[in-house]
């Protein structure tokens, strides 16, 4: 899987939580850029998120994941996914 099957996959799983189509994630996305992207919706996101790529997020990298760029590395980095 590449960088571009990441966010491809990414973009489904935002667009299923927020309940919005027309979200498009990449690298640079942070919670400011989504509307309803609270405290609560990043507990569905990260479920959601783990449970697409079947991985588990340790509590330091959810509390540190800065934007969706970081997210992405996280899965690749577990998965031996290849980001660039």
């Amino acid at each position: 899987m590449d960088r571009n099957e990441i966010y491809r996959r990414l973009n489904e799983v935002f667009r299923d939580v927020f309940d919005d189509e027309d979200i498009t994630v990449d690298e640079h996305t942070t919670a400011a850029d989504i509307d309803g992207w609270d405290s609560l919706e990043h507990i569905n996101l990260i479920a959601a998120v783990e449970q697409e790529f079947g991985v588990k997020f340790a509590m330091g990298q959810i509390v540190t994941m800065k934007n969706v760029g970081e997210m992405a590395e996280i899965i690749a980095a577990k998965g031996s996914i290849p980001v660039s």
